[in-house]
């Protein structure tokens, strides 16, 4: 039996069938014989999303197809390919788009599954960038649709789950390629609310990381620039010296609090440009779980300063820094952002640790100052708690079940979570 793993090694799955399609008729035949389905990725969600004991569909042997449309504003991509090669692809082309997170290697159709994002005050989830899909259903039948064709299924669809079909191809929102400068410096804890409320008012994007053991945080800005210099990497020792930093405090979690200071004495200023498709991702090499909580912005920085005191208060073994960013709100039915402007805030725990201790101390925390998780990140919330943070869940649920009737879609995960069967 193939068993698959998710990236941190955290969600095992052993289906009773896994396949890897080269064309739609593959993934039809797959489709209609299949009793369960579920569809995976990358692998970089922490929730078991894609567990299943029926078929695991992986995309990635179909053609990676990008075709500009003749306006230049969107594009048709495969749904499968990942956001790095997607990006890449773009580039070569004239184009950029208007975001990314702070790594590429997920499946498109997995990032907009469930609404990962960037960072940037006035821009939304990499979802909020859909115009279109072309899905194939349950029945193995393949539907388009956009805000003028099947508007509801389209609603429905720009954050999904996976839940509503397979996602052959996704009409995407471009912009003319554009290149990045990026700026790294340290700013004390005490000063960041009103100098991020600065940076964030002159700079594109935004965004910082804060040890929960020390003083000071690292602050990230990036900016279209016109500067033609090429991009380089960060230096490969900093990975280095973090993960022998996180090593030390697994083995002694009594050092964390000096390994913390330690490592932010070692920051100094950084500044590189790019392509904006090299300057976004970072490498990241040192596993981890996550935990992340999207916050109404006005909550965000009293949210993070609870939560540092929490993990002090408590004497919390974690290695990894807190993740602050601003994200725009939109209309997405089961987005977390579609209540208005939020602040993401992220706490990962080194791979080689337990997560369960940290994240469940301060998940009660993130969710009574307003916050809704990640889709993909790990959480505890229930079905109840689903139904009460989003309205439109209704109109989800109804939508499902029109394209979905027998379930096929649906692992038992999901099924607690949103009540579909």
């Amino acid at each position: 039996m193939v068993q698959w793993t998710n990236w941190s090694g955290s969600v095992r799955v052993e289906p009773a069938e896994f396949v890897r399609p080269t064309d739609e008729a593959q993934v039809a035949a797959c489709v209609t014989r299949a009793k369960k389905l579920r569809v995976v990725g990358a692998g970089h969600s922490f929730s078991p999303l894609c567990e299943t004991d029926g078929t695991l569909i992986d995309l990635r042997g179909l053609p990676e197809t990008v075709e500009i449309d003749a306006s230049g504003r969107t594009a048709w991509v495969a749904g499968g390919m990942s956001i790095a090669k997607l990006t890449r692809a773009l580039w070569q082309q004239g184009y950029s788009i208007a975001n990314q997170g702070d790594v590429n290697p997920q499946s498109l159709a997995g990032a907009l599954a469930t609404g990962t994002h960037g960072t940037g005050a006035e821009l939304g989830s990499l979802s909020t960038l859909a115009r279109g899909f072309k899905l194939m259903l349950a029945d193995g039948s393949i539907v388009s649709c956009s805000e003028q064709e099947r508007p509801e299924l389209f609603q429905a669809a720009r954050l999904s789950l996976g839940l509503l079909g397979i996602v052959l191809s996704v009409r995407l929102a471009i912009l003319p390629a554009y290149r990045l400068e990026e700026r790294t410096f340290r700013v004390s804890l005490d000063a960041l609310p009103e100098r991020y409320a600065e940076l964030a008012a002159t700079h594109r994007h935004v965004e910082f990381f804060a040890f929960p053991y020390a003083d000071h945080a690292i602050v990230k800005t990036l900016h279209p620039t016109a500067d033609l210099r090429p991009a380089k990497k960060p230096a490969a020792w900093e990975e280095s010296v973090f993960k022998l930093a996180c090593d030390v405090s697994a083995r002694w979690p009594g050092a964390t609090r000096t390994a913390q200071r330690t490592l932010m004495r070692l920051v100094t200023k950084g500044h590189r440009f790019g392509p904006a498709h090299e300057i976004f991702p970072t490498d990241r090499n040192v596993r981890f779980e996550e935990l992340e909580y999207e916050v109404p912005r006005e909550a965000g920085f009293a949210t993070l300063t609870a939560a540092i005191a929490l993990i002090r208060a408590r004497s919390l073994n974690v290695t990894f820094p807190f993740e602050f960013r601003w994200v725009a709100g939109d209309d997405i039915w089961l987005s977390p952002f579609n209540r208005g402007p939020c602040a993401s805030i992220s706490l990962h725990q080194y791979a080689k640790l337990r997560y369960d201790e940290p994240f469940r101390a301060l998940e009660p925390l993130l969710a009574a100052h307003g916050g809704r998780p990640h889709w993909g990140k790990r959480h505890d919330m229930t079905a109840r708690d689903i139904a009460a943070s989003y309205p439109k869940l209704e109109q989800f649920r109804r939508v499902r079940a029109q394209v979905d009737p027998t379930n096929k879609l649906v692992n038992p995960y999901l099924s607690n979570l949103l009540e579909t069967s």
